[in-house]
């Protein structure tokens, strides 16, 4: 193991996104150390500082791993999780005030109780590797460190979540774990991390090298000992939602990054909307607790404000479209992760992320994702089985101008006379109904509980 950092001159920048994902104007380094030593920081570290932290790292995996017994992976992640993410708003203009803040705003404005618990740090946060090969935060960024960014989130009764990648450099080219899992494993746990989005930018394309990365980082991870879930975000294109739990992760991607839009009309390969609902789909049967599609995040809020959620075609959505989204999120049992600045939130977006009747079918226990019933131009409609015996059944209309639906109850296996709940206008609107008929506007989607 190399014991001597190399400090990289901004001459060495190299760029390493691609146009399906990450789109930064950020610095980003160049590795030149052997592809089993990444050893890289933008910033000198004094001596002192790095055995400490060495010593540290030993004595807090010692003590863990005689005092805890970790949970079963398979146990991590009953529910989808839910939280806030810095990625496609701020990207990598992110510091410790930004995360205390947004804390001090998921409490202050119902986030947290609501049930959003995590604040997800993105890429973009690291400073490289100490001397001892410790993966380290920006200094600039975090000045106090990411050990006590995670004790004032947990003071707050959130949960903190961090970013690495499966190979040397992250999407945005930054320090990744490739080759350090179990190292990174230990110091993500002892700065009390809870969460871990482990991402695939510059690793092999075949299926068998993603399963052993993520089985190697899952497995360091389950030996830190402290409870982190495990992100899976190879974005869909390994049929990851078929061995996510075999290598021991919780959340499989289903797509490449979602963009603030309806639907890809630009063809340069960004995902809108309904793209995403479209590809998820298919893969309802492989969500269970414990093992969840993760959609991206959610664009509510967003207005093509700028960030990468505005890059290809990402010229913003209606507040129909942002409903839509949260809608179809909790209907496939998706993770929610919010993006807007919860610092100042409108009350019409607050209306659609606060909406504790569609939170619950997304947390419901039963943990089952929609199975899309119809799929037509016109309308697609989604039944959902909850834990108490009810449905959720969701219509959602494709298409750009507004439809007449007459459905009945019968024609999706939902037989009998029902009371029908819309989550939406929180009101029940009719009762012992075995149809349903109305309009839908273009790119709405109704939600009824039927009970």
């Amino acid at each position: 193991m190399l014991t001597l950092a190399m400090q990289i001159s901004p001459s060495q920048h190299l760029n390493t996104s691609t146009s399906q994902h990450h789109n930064i104007s950020t610095p980003q380094y160049l590795n030149t150390s052997t592809p089993q030593h990444h050893n890289i920081y933008n910033k000198q570290i004094i001596m002192n500082k790095s055995l400490i932290l060495s010593a540290a790292l030993c004595l807090s995996s010692f003590f863990a791993s005689a005092e805890e017994v970790p949970t079963p992976r398979k146990q991590l992640a009953p529910k989808p999780p839910m939280g806030w993410m810095t990625w496609n708003l701020f990207q990598g203009n992110i510091n410790e005030q930004l995360i205390r803040e947004t804390a001090d705003a998921m409490v202050e404005g119902g986030f947290r109780d609501a049930g959003y618990e995590y604040i997800f740090i993105d890429d973009l946060w690291q400073g490289g590797r100490d001397r001892q090969n410790n993966i380290i935060p920006d200094p600039e960024k975090f000045p106090s460190g990411i050990k006590a960014l995670a004790d004032y989130v947990h003071s707050k009764g959130l949960k903190l979540g961090i970013y690495s990648d499966a190979a040397q450099l992250t999407c945005g080219g930054w320090t990744a774990s490739l080759g350090f899992e179990e190292q990174d494993a230990r110091t993500f746990a002892s700065w009390g991390i809870d969460y871990l989005k482990y991402d695939y930018c510059n690793a092999p394309e075949d299926s068998a090298t993603a399963r052993q990365r993520y089985r190697t980082m899952a497995d360091a991870l389950q030996k830190s000992g402290r409870d982190i879930v495990l992100g899976i975000c190879e974005w869909g294109q390994r049929q990851c939602e078929e061995w996510c739990e075999e290598v021991g992760g919780q959340l499989w991607r289903t797509s490449y990054d979602v963009r603030d839009m309806w639907k890809d009309i630009v063809k340069e390969g960004g995902m809108g909307i309904l793209d995403i609902v479209d590809i998820t789909a298919p893969l309802a049967k492989h969500a269970r607790p414990g093992q969840w599609p993760d959609m991206d995040m959610l664009v509510v809020g967003l207005r093509g404000t700028g960030g990468p959620s505005s890059d290809l075609g990402g010229v913003g959505c209606t507040q129909t479209e942002y409903q839509t989204q949260m809608s179809m999120w909790c209907m496939l049992s998706s993770v929610l992760a919010m993006t807007n600045d919860l610092r100042n939130v409108s009350d019409d977006d607050r209306r659609i992320l606060l909406n504790k009747e569609i939170i619950a079918i997304n947390q419901d226990a039963l943990g089952k994702a929609a199975e899309r019933i119809v799929n037509e131009p016109t309308q697609q409609v989604f039944v959902k089985p909850l834990a108490d015996g009810s449905h959720a059944v969701a219509i959602l209309n494709p298409s750009d101008a507004a439809q007449r639906v007459s459905l009945n109850f019968s024609t999706v296996g939902l037989n009998g006379k029902y009371t029908v709940r819309d989550v939406w206008q929180h009101r029940d609107i009719a009762q012992r109904a075995n149809k349903w008929k109305g309009t839908v506007a273009a790119h709405e989607t109704k939600v009824f509980v039927l009970r």
